[in-house]
């Protein structure tokens, strides 16, 4: 994604806008491919010498903005590793030794006439078992300018495989986002950097709206990948909130942002900023968001209106699979195959009324003789939101619903007036037991039959 500093906007009526580029103009499509071939020229590359370049096509484009934004866009799909012969701290402990036998040795010495100093690297070399030139080159290639850039999108350098440590730039909240392809084209990158200009106005958002009609189980795997609170209400074909998922044309989802929590967390808003990419997955869809104007410990700070819907052009670059697991789905997942239980967990997908909200839980928790209980994750929250949420499930009384909550924010039971015995506080991990033993107290006869399928 782009950085603040990156970002392109405008605010005009109480609303802002994102600076969109045409992908048809010839100037900027110019622009992206003379990137994407600097970025090839630089396989096996230092990242300083890939950053100079980048610069001086800075320089020479007045878009300044624009192609640091476009080339940010390209390190994300980039991997820069240290190469060596030996660890750069250990040729740089031997050679400062051996050093400090007769001088100090400099940063960057010269290997020329001083005797003194070739004897220093002859030795150390000789010593590690590399070469004089590896020596020299290895004593500070784990600096960030001096790493390699090993992989860029589809293409590798298959010498450097598996050699030092890698470094990816790629940043996507906890879990990596799964591509639908990763060959870097020029249509792909505009598209991409109108999509990240739009991603970086909801940095500071306080709420988000989104409606979407079709491809919903997608788009609600990718709002709990993220971690992101959420009410999710169903709606008619004209986007309007109905009684019940018998009558539902779609849903409409409400996410509460970084700047509406206790502490903002800029690491929700990325979060929250990832999740867009989702929306242009779905055939029909909009969003409505409210964003933060100035400073957001400013008590004057008002709000301003940000739209986009499935008109304004944007692609995704995510999947669209119906089954997506978070880290901690996963894990919880990877553990319930090692576990010796009847019970079995399964991926959930029904739709539970909640009265006028609408719930669809993580996984279903089923026992040969008919039992069945469902449980739902809460990764992020207040002690609002999950006290709304029970509130909501106790007036339904499903009483086979179990509830994860993390407690990773400094928040406990005691932040919640009342707390139902169906909640299990976890911290890292939820542990296979104890989510058994709630489901031997609440499960319910179902006699193979899902309650509230839609």
């Amino acid at each position: 994604m782009l950085t603040a500093d990156l970002a392109r906007s405008r605010t005009r009526n109480g609303s802002v806008e994102p600076l969109f580029i045409d992908p048809a103009k010839s100037q900027y499509r110019e622009t992206a491919q003379e990137l994407i071939d600097i970025f090839e020229d630089h396989l096996g590359e230092p990242k300083g010498d890939l950053e100079e370049t980048i610069d001086q096509l800075t320089i020479a484009d007045t878009d300044y903005k624009i192609v640091q934004g476009l080339a940010k866009l390209l390190t994300d799909e980039c991997e820069f590793e240290t190469v060596a012969a030996a660890d750069p701290q250990e040729i740089r402990q031997a050679l400062f030794a051996k050093a400090n036998e007769s001088y100090p040795i400099v940063r960057q010495p010269t290997l020329g006439d001083d005797t003194q100093r070739l004897e220093v690297y002859s030795a150390v070399a000789d010593k590690l078992g590399i070469s004089l030139e590896e020596c020299y080159r290895g004593m500070y290639a784990d600096l960030e300018d001096n790493k390699l850039l090993v992989r860029f999108a589809d293409r590798t350098v298959d010498k450097y495989a598996g050699d030092g440590s890698s470094s990816t730039t790629r940043l996507t909240g906890d879990s990596e986002e799964t591509y639908a392809e990763d060959t870097i084209s020029v249509d792909w990158m505009l598209t991409r950097y109108n999509l990240a200009l739009a991603q970086a106005v909801l940095y500071d958002a306080t709420q988000m709206r989104i409606r979407v009609w079709d491809h919903f189980n997608t788009v609600f795997s990718y709002v709990k990948l993220f971690g992101l609170m959420h009410r999710i209400y169903p709606i008619d074909e004209t986007g309007e909130r109905v009684e019940s998922t018998d009558v539902a044309a779609g849903y409409e989802a409400i996410l509460d942002g970084p700047a509406s929590l206790f502490s903002k967390s800029r690491k929700y808003g990325i979060r929250m900023a990832n999740l867009l990419p989702a929306l242009p997955l779905c055939d029909r869809w909009e969003m409505e968001a409210e964003i933060l104007d100035g400073d957001g410990g400013s008590t004057n700070s008002g709000s301003l209106m940000f739209e986009l819907d499935h008109t304004d052009g944007l692609s995704s670059h995510y999947s669209d699979q119906d089954e997506f697991d978070s880290d901690l789905e996963r894990t919880l997942a990877q553990k319930w195959e090692r576990a010796t239980t009847d019970w079995e967990l399964r991926r959930e997908d029904d739709v539970l009324d909640l009265g006028a909200q609408v719930m669809i839980p993580d996984f279903a928790v089923e026992h040969p003789d008919g039992r069945r209980a469902i449980l739902e994750i809460v990764g992020f929250w207040t002690p609002e939101y999950l006290e709304e949420k029970l509130a909501k499930i106790e007036a339904t009384e499903l009483d086979h619903l179990l509830i994860a909550v993390s407690d990773r924010l400094e928040c406990s039971a005691t932040d919640v007036e009342e707390v139902s015995d169906q909640v299990l506080w976890f911290k890292s991990g939820i542990h296979v037991y104890d989510v058994v033993d709630l489901a031997e107290e609440f499960a319910l006869e179902t006699d193979g039959q899902k309650f509230h399928s839609h």
